[in-house]
């Protein structure tokens, strides 16, 4: 008998509010597709579909995304092997795109085309890496404290005002500083070790706004357990704004990694970044803007596309905005 009241109870619970049912309810299109109204996430997947942005970031990061994986298929030369009598030397050679010397060579006879091919993977590996770490840590802690509140959200919120405290590219260049051998895992754990913040204070008000919808309440007096009214319930309707806040930061992560690789802070050889040769190009920028240009312009065009997808998924999933 318990287990069939509570299964009825889950059920009625389930009914009263299906997950996202308040965020659909405000979206402006109120259509139905093939006889069912669609749900928050559903709405906004409808939404991008018809944003030109979108798809011009999507192609732009799907094509960094493969570069990254594969980058043998875009280019057969070694990006670390130099030779001096190519010292910035330019001869580019339009009609084939895998050519070697395609955007010049660097100072040490390097191929920059080679070397902006392979800095591609450093560069989506930090991003991506430090993404993932401050949204799972700054999304789990900003749950706990919004949905729990009284003490735990007071030492959470200390703690969150404290990391707030600690200038990022500052603090990364402390932390950093402390390891003789800074390879991608150090960075990523560096820069997610100081960025966890935004998204829990995302997270902590979603969730505040989340508890008191009505089906939570409805869930709570039926009997419903904390865990299943936080993941079923809870988080699905808290999570849009996280997304939005995670997609945009990507960006800026890679850029701060660029960053502390120039000032000599982040990636070192014979790791590949951009920073570096970055850094490496500036040194000789008059005469050989090439060498500064084209490492430069990947970086930008990188984050330029998560950027754009970031607008497009803000502009998507905030039904104010449609």
């Amino acid at each position: 008998m318990p287990d069939v009241i509570k299964t009825k109870t889950e059920t009625v619970v389930d009914a009263i509010a299906p997950p996202e049912a308040d965020a659909a309810a405000v979206s402006a299109a109120g259509h139905k597709e093939q006889g069912k109204p669609r749900s928050l996430w559903g709405d906004a997947w409808y939404d991008l579909r018809h944003r030109p942005m979108f798809w011009i970031s999507s192609i732009l990061l799907l094509l960094l995304l493969i570069v990254a994986a594969f980058p043998g298929m875009f280019t057969s030369v070694d990006p670390r092997s130099g030779d001096l009598t190519n010292h910035f030397l330019t001869k580019p050679a339009l009609g084939h795109i895998l050519q070697p010397d395609w955007f010049g060579y660097d100072g040490q006879g390097r191929s920059i085309y080679a070397r902006v091919v392979y800095g591609t993977r450093a560069s989506i590996l930090v991003g991506v890496g430090v993404t993932a770490l401050v949204t799972l840590l700054g999304g789990l802690l900003g749950m706990l404290a919004g949905y729990f509140g009284g003490w735990l959200d007071s030492i959470i919120s200390r703690i969150t005002d404290i990391f707030f405290g600690i200038p990022f590219l500052l603090g990364a260049m402390v932390v950093l500083n402390a390891f003789t051998e800074r390879k991608v895992y150090v960075v990523i754990l560096a820069l997610a070790f100081l960025g966890w913040t935004s998204i829990c204070r995302v997270m902590r008000s979603s969730v505040i706004t989340a508890k008191q919808a009505d089906y939570v309440t409805a869930a709570r007096a039926l009997g419903a357990g904390t865990p299943r009214i936080l993941f079923r319930h809870v988080l699905p309707n808290a999570l849009a704004p996280t997304i939005v806040v995670a997609t945009i930061a990507l960006g800026g992560y890679i850029s701060a990694e660029a960053t502390l690789s120039f000032l000599g802070l982040g990636l070192a050889d014979p790791t590949i970044s951009w920073g570096i040769d970055i850094a490496q190009g500036s040194k000789d920028i008059r005469d050989n803007p090439h060498a500064l240009f084209f490492p430069a312009g990947a970086l930008s065009l990188t984050v330029f596309a998560f950027i754009m997808l970031g607008d497009a998924v803000r502009d998507a999933l905030d039904p104010k905005l449609r």
